[in-house]
């Protein structure tokens, strides 16, 4: 087998008071990718796409990503990558993490699946070193194990992952792009004890919400007194579109997600929409909002990497 293409699905990752540490996978937007062998011990990339995101394998997430798998793996031969992005760059869901992950699971498969998911988590950590100047593993550990996951540490890295019911997100971006490394450069240093206790406790209770099934419990939990506060003003009319979002169904919380580009609400069924009117006007910008809803991806990880970053088509 010669080569291999992939699905690589965005994420939702911070999960309210899971900054950095609790993410989950959609079943769609997601990238697709192919990668094959090639004789020359370097990495090629077609990107076929309108993005104009770089071909140089030093500045693209995906070329960085898998040249640490090259590095582990002690390899006499490169690999070639096209890479279609279906997940925009900048939106907020894990464009960055999505190449990543395609690159090693598909380059993976191909040496014959010799490395563990965990070990492809690390891999792919180098993209986002690239992407964001931090190794963060929020984004790219749901999309290699599919489901929710926790990031319990980095280093050494640990990834847990939970069980979960079935839940619907709706993620409403407004076209704002915003650097992850710029959004993260304005979070406190120092936060009062009491606001940490607080979102510790909401962590563990949302958790075990999400094994129980308790959905009551879930929205209660999902408050966040730290991030939130921080980086909201990076959307304009932030509590107006929640409050919008939150008033359009019976969602069991809304929140923003990575870099505060765009806000994710998440709901026990697929919820009405809410109307682009409910939320451009409080943005006052109706032509610059998009949204869509995604199914969370299955409980099972094991089918998840087979079908969500896993393989559709091989040769």
């Amino acid at each position: 087998m010669d080569e291999v293409s992939v699905r690589s699905p965005a994420t939702v990752s911070n999960v309210v008071c899971g900054f950095d540490c609790l993410g989950f996978a959609l079943e769609e937007p997601f990238d697709e990718m192919t990668v094959r062998k090639i004789e020359a011990r370097e990495v090629r990339i077609i990107n076929r796409d309108d993005y104009g995101l770089p071909t140089d394998p030093a500045k693209n997430v995906a070329g960085v990503a898998l040249q640490a798998l090259m590095d582990a793996a002690h390899m006499d031969h490169g690999f070639e990558i096209e890479i279609t992005k279906h997940i925009k760059p900048g939106s907020g869901i894990g464009s960055s993490s999505a190449s990543s992950c395609g690159a090693v699971v598909a380059a993976n498969r191909l040496l014959g699946d010799r490395f563990s998911k965990l070990e492809l988590v690390d891999f792919a950590m180098a993209g986002e070193m690239l992407a964001s100047g931090t190794r963060h593993a929020d984004n790219v550990a749901p999309s290699i194990y599919g489901g929710f996951t926790l990031v319990r540490s980095v280093d050494p890295l640990d990834i847990v992952e939970i069980e979960f019911p079935a839940l619907f997100a709706t993620v409403i971006h407004p076209q704002i792009e915003i650097k992850t490394a710029e959004a993260r450069a304005i979070l406190p240093k120092d936060v009062p004890l009491k606001d940490a206790v607080k979102n510790w406790s909401n962590l563990g209770a949302l958790v075990a919400a999400l094994g129980s099934g308790d959905y009551d419990l879930m929205a209660r939990s999902m408050v966040d007194l730290i991030v939130e506060p921080a980086r909201k003003s990076l959307i304009p009319k932030f509590d107006e579109v929640k409050n919008a979002c939150l008033a359009a169904g019976p969602l069991a919380a809304a929140f923003p997600v990575r870099g505060r580009r765009c806000l994710c609400s998440v709901t026990p069924r697929r919820p009405p929409k809410p109307s682009k009117a409910q939320c451009t006007m409080c943005i006052r910008k109706p032509a610059l909002i998009s949204m869509f809803m995604s199914r969370a991806s299955t409980p099972k990880a094991s089918d998840l990497f087979e079908a969500r970053t896993g393989y559709f088509h091989s040769t």
